[in-house]
């Protein structure tokens, strides 16, 4: 059994059952430490912090053994491995906003097939503007990143009669639903992708994915959505695509982020543009709470933590 601080990015009231064994300190990221980060051996990071304010304590942890996150990404905390204890473990959220993701994903393919944001503005100035748009249905969507995330949205687009759905891992398998191609696969399964919906992590292998050469080979009138990482996506190509109207684009994430006021992107034509909230809805809370019991039960009975990413 582990003695020590835990320190919780919510009020431990709101998380329920949590074992006796350890000390439970809320942080969310404020100035001030809510004790000695001398004493933390369990950190569960502040939710939608910036980096900089997550991996500050870090330094200060010499008992930590585990870093939690409470997003699926966890790219930002790769930079304090080096300042955790030997053999601490970095956790990612797992399965916790994949319904969440999958769902705004959804719903930005809906809402950008349909003119959505259009019909937005229109009602804004009084206008009525009826148009024929592209529906989902008879759509072959792409999915690139074929994990929790890419699995759920797949589930929520069954209803929606797409023509078919094609799969992208970072390895080649065969899934319930049908087979999940290798990255190699891009080039033949882009040109034949209406939709192209991004849900892999940010990596080496996927930082710039969707360049030049990738977005080049979408047919003309397609779709790009990304509820990944900005970074997966080359933002001066993409631009260059959706300023001649090529190409649409609706992104939860961006590069850079948060999005300047005055970036090019945000007057771009076809871009529709929600400000990184995939995981951020009322599915979050009861997740969230869910994924830190079971988390800390385990660690307090030494049993094996799920979700784990990296160690140090």
């Amino acid at each position: 059994m582990t003695n020590g601080d835990a320190w919780l990015p919510l009020p431990p009231e709101e998380i329920g059952y949590l074992p006796a064994a350890l000390s439970y300190r809320h942080w969310d990221g404020a100035q001030d430490f809510p004790a000695d980060p001398a004493d933390c051996v369990f950190y569960a990071v502040p939710y939608m912090k910036p980096a900089e304010t997550v991996l500050r304590p870090l330094r200060d942890m010499p008992r930590l053994r585990v870093a939690q996150t409470l997003t699926a990404g966890y790219d930002h905390m790769l930079p304090g491995l080096t300042a955790m204890p030997a053999g601490a473990l970095l956790c990612n959220a797992g399965d916790l906003h994949n319904t969440s993701t999958a769902e705004l994903a959804v719903a930005l393919v809906l809402a950008a097939q349909r003119g959505i944001p259009e019909a937005a503005r229109d009602q804004t100035d009084g206008r009525w503007q009826p148009a024929v748009r592209p529906s989902l249905a008879d759509r072959t969507v792409l999915i690139v990143g074929y994990g929790g995330i890419g699995a759920a949205v797949e589930d929520r687009l069954a209803p929606f009669a797409v023509r078919r759905v094609l799969r992208v891992a970072a390895g080649a398998r065969q899934s319930p639903r049908g087979p999940v191609h290798a990255p190699a696969d891009l080039p033949r399964l882009l040109p034949q992708s209406e939709v192209v919906i991004l849900c892999t992590p940010l990596t080496d292998a996927t930082r710039g994915l969707a360049g030049a050469g990738f977005l080049a080979l979408m047919p003309d009138g397609a779709l790009l959505v990304n509820v990944s990482r900005g970074a997966v996506v080359d933002t001066k190509a993409l631009l260059a695509e959706v300023e001649t109207g090529r190409l649409r684009a609706a992104l939860d994430v961006t590069d850079p982020e948060p999005l300047p006021a005055g970036h090019p992107l945000w007057r771009a034509p076809g871009v529709l543009i929600t400000p990184h909230v995939g995981g951020a809805s009322s599915a979050f809370l009861p997740r969230a709470a869910k994924l830190l019991r079971g988390q800390l039960t385990r660690f307090a009975v030494g049993e094996p933590l799920r979700h784990v990413v990296a160690t140090a």
